[in-house]
């Protein structure tokens, strides 16, 4: 994804939008799966990239593994 200056969600706007858990988006930021933006202590993510992810639909990696 090209870097752009669309709009910075926090991470409570985006679990807000998509449902997933803040806790699940900073796990997310912290294995460098999501493009982010760390301004001081505070994190935020691309609006744009969040759309994008809602448009394609979430996809849960398949591990191989049955439960």
């Amino acid at each position: 994804m090209k870097r752009s200056t669309s709009r910075l969600l926090t991470l409570l706007e985006v679990q807000t939008l998509t449902g997933k858990k803040v806790s699940t988006w900073r796990k997310a930021v912290a294995e460098k799966k999501v493009p982010y933006v760390r301004l001081g202590r505070s994190v935020r993510i691309p609006k744009e990239f969040i759309d994008q992810l809602i448009e394609d639909g979430w996809h849960d990696p398949i591990d191989g593994k049955e439960d």
